[in-house]
């Protein structure tokens, strides 16, 4: 597993965490070109050997993943990877353009080819050729539109707005979204056939609240960096707020992380990091709100987590009278079968999120503090 910046164990966890010792990893990460990927959790290294696998392979990939949990850093490590890194990375947010003018954004247009067009211009894919292409938020795709980028993803070609030219492009396609197409195209608000050529290689990146072991690494890697940018010397933080941070549900994800983080460092006055927990709002029936996602996704978070909290109250026993099979009252074979199922590995370092003393103290651990 590779960190953006490895802990060391030098930490005194008294009232203050002090700073770690960052080593540089800059030839690991040249090496594997996972840049700004920081976590050292189980469920991020699953992440990172699919994205090793399917990154020499030039098929389509999908990325799925709740907003700000880093899906363009994925996306660009996949294109790092591949035999196309020395070529273009042109990324587009499908969201963040009119509807009207999404055709000639992806596509490109001839001069005259509606109002306004005063010169040529080459779509995305023109620019990508050769390389990749990543289009996030591509659930916003328009109905009248996905035709068009089916037609691509089939036939490998398109035409400029105001032009009959068919336009050949070689260009790798990366999608994300934070939707559930799936149910989109029960709803017939997203084509089936658009779906299934987009997902060839789904990869689902988990949120910040089922990594919590990662949240201390996280911090430390944004204090550094926003340290670096603002001129402070943070070389510590407060024990209680670090497990403020564990604990909290960031329902905005490693986003909202950064921001908070952002604005402490910001804040802070003297060596130690000074954050407002009270902004950190536990309100759990807002953190509970899983927008676009389908009651499947909400089962299987809520499983994993039950789980979770059997194995670690069980010490990571599966069977026996005391062990987390006979806590849920269901077979051994049967809990095996859905740990696996869950990708949660057989191990005694189990961190269940409704627990936050217990991820705070594995996630401390871990750390070396």
């Amino acid at each position: 597993m590779v960190l953006e910046s490895e802990i060391g164990s030098g930490f005194h966890f008294d009232d203050f965490v002090h700073a770690p010792e960052l080593q540089s990893t800059t030839e690991k990460r040249n090496e594997v070109h996972f840049d700004g990927i920081v976590g050292e959790s189980e469920a991020l290294r699953m992440v990172l050997a699919q994205v090793e696998a399917v990154a020499p392979v030039d098929c389509t990939v999908l990325i799925y993943g709740e907003t700000g949990t880093g899906k363009e850093l994925i996306a660009r490590a996949v294109h790092n990877l591949s035999p196309r890194k020395p070529r273009a990375f042109v990324k587009f947010n499908c969201a963040a353009i009119p509807t009207g003018l999404l055709e000639s954004e992806l596509f490109g247009h001839e001069k005259g080819a509606f109002t306004g067009a005063i010169t040529q211009r080459l779509g995305r894919f023109e620019q990508a050729h050769g390389g990749t292409i990543f289009l996030d938020e591509i659930g916003e795709i328009s109905l009248e539109l996905q035709p068009k980028l089916l037609r691509v993803l089939q036939e490998r070609e398109f035409e400029r707005l105001g032009s009959a030219r068919s336009i050949q492009t070689n260009a790798r396609l990366i999608a994300a979204t934070n939707r559930d197409l799936k149910a989109m195209v029960k709803e017939n608000t997203f084509r089936s056939d658009l779906y299934y050529r987009l997902n060839v290689f789904p990869i689902r990146l988990p949120a910040l609240r089922e990594r919590p072991e990662d949240i201390p690494l996280l911090v430390w890697y944004f204090v550094k960096e926003f340290s670096r940018r603002n001129g402070r010397a943070i070389e510590s933080i407060p024990s209680q707020t670090m497990k403020a941070l564990v604990r909290y549900h960031w329902p905005g994800n490693i986003r909202e992380l950064q921001n908070v983080i952002e604005r402490a460092v910001i804040r802070s006055k003297g060596p130690a990091l000074t954050v407002n927990v009270a902004e950190l709002t536990f309100d759990t029936a807002k953190c509970g709100q899983r927008d676009h996602e389908s009651l499947d996704d909400v089962l299987h978070d809520a499983e994993r987590t039950q789980i979770l909290h059997a194995l670690q109250r069980a010490d990571g026993i599966v069977s026996g009278p005391n062990g987390a099979a006979a806590l849920l009252k269901i077979n051994r074979s049967t809990l095996v079968s859905r740990m696996q199922r869950l990708g949660i590995s057989a191990s005694r370092n189990y961190v269940a999120s409704g627990q936050p003393e217990a991820t705070y103290r594995a996630a401390s651990a871990r750390c070396g503090y």
